[in-house]
This record gives structure tokens, C-alpha cells and sequence, in this order.
């Protein structure tokens, strides 16, 4: 009976979209505000999932740079959420990583329709240079600078632009 309840409720849990849901815990301990959090990493996933990645003919979707585990959104404020990604370049050494970071950024910037901070960091331990790259990419100048460049700006619209 025990067993029954537990996968019950782990059953539950999933239907209803409440990640972290365990056993011994009853649906009704979900609160309002964690699947809203929920529901709000799902719209960003569904967005940066399409980014076509800068030299290959997949997204990052299909080349499992971003995945919907790598999105977390948390509530900060009344209607204002954090959002956090977290994305793994294709090779440890990856020279476009910093301009796949900036095409996240400039999507979420562009499409998200809720208030938001944003934070992009390559996922611990995939990147050689990773710690200079979460720098740049959450550096509100460097990421200004950078789109004023033609040459940069248009790679990123490229990357960006929903495919028709």
C-alpha cells in the first residue's frame, strides 16, 4: 500500500509539474508560486531552444547545448523572476561559446514577456575558460559593446531569427 501511494504521488508530482516532487509529500504542498516558477522555465526553454548554433546547421536544442534541466526560474519580486541558464558547449575548448552566451541573452532580452533579471553561465567544468566567458556574457557593457559591432550583430540575428 505504501508503495502504492509513493508512485501515486510521484505520478502526480509529474502530472501537475512540480519539480523536486517526492515521496511522502501530498500534492497539495505545491505552492502557486513553484509552478509558477515551473511553468515560467518551460516558456524560456521553448525560447532558446530554436537558437541556431553559430557553425553548425542544428540548434542548441539538437546539439544539447541548452536543455530544459539547464533553465531555472525563481521569484525575486512581485511578477519579477530570475532566470538562470546554464548551457554546455559542444567541446571544452569551444572558441563560440561566448557568442552562443550572447545569443541566449539577446533572445531572452527580446522575447521574454514577463520582468526578469537574467544570469548565462557555461555548466561547471565544460569549458576550458569558462570563468572569463560567465564574465563577459553577464556583463551588461561588454554585451552593449558587442552588438554594436555589424559583423557581430548580424551572426547573432542570424542565430536569433526564428526560422520561417
Amino acid at each position: 500500500m505504501a508503495l502504492l501511494r509513493a508512485l501515486l504521488s510521484q505520478a502526480l508530482g509529474r502530472l501537475w509539474g512540480c519539480p523536486g516532487h517526492s515521496p511522502g509529500h501530498s500534492p497539495g504542498h505545491a505552492t502557486p508560486s513553484r509552478a509558477m516558477e515551473h511553468d515560467r522555465a518551460i516558456e524560456v526553454y521553448d525560447i532558446i531552444r530554436t537558437i541556431r548554433d553559430p557553425e553548425k546547421p542544428n540548434t542548441l536544442e539538437e546539439l544539447e547545448v541548452v536543455t530544459e534541466g539547464g533553465v531555472e526560474v525563481q521569484e525575486i519580486g512581485e511578477e519579477e523572476y530570475l532566470v538562470t541558464i546554464r548551457f554546455t558547449p559542444t567541446v571544452p575548448h569551444c572558441s563560440l561559446a561566448t557568442l552562443i552566451g550572447l545569443c541566449l541573452r539577446i533572445k531572452l532580452q527580446r522575447c521574454l514577456p514577463f520582468r526578469h533579471k537574467l544570469e548565462i553561465y557555461i555548466s561547471e567544468g565544460t569549458h576550458s575558460t569558462e570563468e572569463d566567458i560567465n564574465k563577459q556574457i553577464n556583463d551588461k557593457e561588454r554585451v552593449a559593446a558587442a552588438m554594436e559591432n555589424p559583423t557581430l550583430r548580424e551572426i547573432v540575428e542570424q542565430c536569433v531569427t526564428e526560422p520561417e
